[in-house]
């Protein structure tokens, strides 16, 4: 008996945080949920060709060894199908492969999808934590980076888990790091600019925009932006609003409102008539003394950042946002993904169990 390893076998997984499947018994259901939720199906469509394997072969009898012809009588796909679907199997750590002769064997890792999903988690779990410890020593401590508090709950989680493969050509280890997160997206086309803009905001300490940032890459907003909300995904970066912009925004929609409304409509719809006399009217004569924005932002010092926020809505301005990682250091941040990601995988050993518990006669 001849057992191989093979470059396929390398764990990999996108970790997506999805509604559970409340109350359901459904075997389907649950297949498809758990399939979805390890990121080796794009859609829920529960006659898919991994879905089709999963239901018709290796949860009907995990440890038969079920080789490609085995499987494609039992499901009715091709010999190439079954080999792109076997493969995202082995990568996810859910079926190991027997080579006997001249043929492969695959089975249900464990005997069932519980334990199956067991092994999968908990090596996930290990790499993750590989991973993060790489990132950790990447981020440098910083006591200004958090203290404004976030007011983004953030998106729900998506991040790879990818096993350390052979080293490629061309990348250093912030762009491997990256590309093992999922930073990139698909392939290696944006591993690049993720790489420069990891290691960017985790020298920052203080929260950048989005327009800087494109500035610091040299690249458009609509890229930056893209790679930003996959790290946002990935829980390692955070949208938060730049409060000590304020003074500057304020001031100059003061100037452009003024300009093209007068100073009657800044203290009646433009909103200076909200706040304290003495700070309205201190605003109104930096208009006509030329103040600049220090003037300003030394007369809203006791308005509080609400009310700031609130004037310069009305002044028809918007409130800058911009991005920083999750913590203050490596650690922070690390304890960030970490809790998001051990949330993910408990539901999805939750959801294998009540898997198992369906299919039992």
């Amino acid at each position: 008996m001849c057992l191989e390893s093979r470059p396929e076998d390398v764990f990999s997984i996108r970790l997506l945080e999805l509604p559970m499947p409340t109350g359901s018994t459904d075997d389907a259901v649950l297949t498809d949920w758990i399939l979805h939720s390890l990121g080796l199906i794009r859609r829920r469509d529960e006659n898919g060709g991994l879905q089709r394997i999963m239901r018709d072969a290796l949860l009907d009898d995990p440890l038969r060894g079920w080789s490609s012809s085995d499987l494609g009588e039992a499901t009715g796909l091709s010999n190439t199908a079954i080999f792109q679907q076997i493969k995202k199997l082995k990568r996810a750590g859910l079926v190991s492969t027997e080579t006997r002769g001249k043929w492969d064997y695959h089975v249900l890792r464990g005997g069932s999808m519980s334990n199956a999903v067991e092994i999968s988690t908990s090596l996930a779990s290990k790499i993750l934590d590989m991973r993060l410890s790489e990132l950790a020593g990447m981020v440098e401590a910083s006591e200004t980076r958090m203290e404004v508090d976030s007011e983004d709950e953030g998106p729900a989680l998506s991040i790879a888990i990818s096993e350390i493969g052979p080293r490629r050509e061309g990348f250093d280890d912030t762009s491997t790091l990256a590309m093992g997160l999922g930073l990139g997206g698909e392939g290696e086309s944006g591993v690049e600019l993720a790489s420069k803009l990891l290691h960017s905001l985790c020298s920052d300490h203080q929260p950048v925009t989005l327009l800087a940032l494109s500035e610091r890459m040299g690249t458009t907003r609509g890229r930056v932006k893209t790679s930003i909300d996959r790290m946002a995904e990935a829980g390692i970066v955070e949208t938060v609003p730049m409060v000590q912009r304020l003074p500057m925004d304020i001031f100059a929609s003061l100037n452009r409102q003024n300009a093209a409304r007068g100073s009657e409509w800044l203290m009646g719809r433009g909103g200076l008539s909200r706040l304290d006399d003495s700070v309205s009217s201190a605003l109104i004569r930096t208009l006509s003394d030329g103040d600049g924005i220090e003037r300003v932002g030394e007369i809203l010092e006791p308005v509080s950042v609400k009310s700031q926020r609130i004037l310069l809505n009305t002044l028809g301005g918007r409130m800058p946002f911009g991005y920083r990682l999750t913590g203050k250091d490596g650690k922070a941040v690390s304890e960030n993904v970490s809790r998001a990601v051990d949330r993910s995988l408990r539901r999805i050993r939750t959801v294998a169990k009540r898997l198992d518990d369906s299919l039992s006669p």
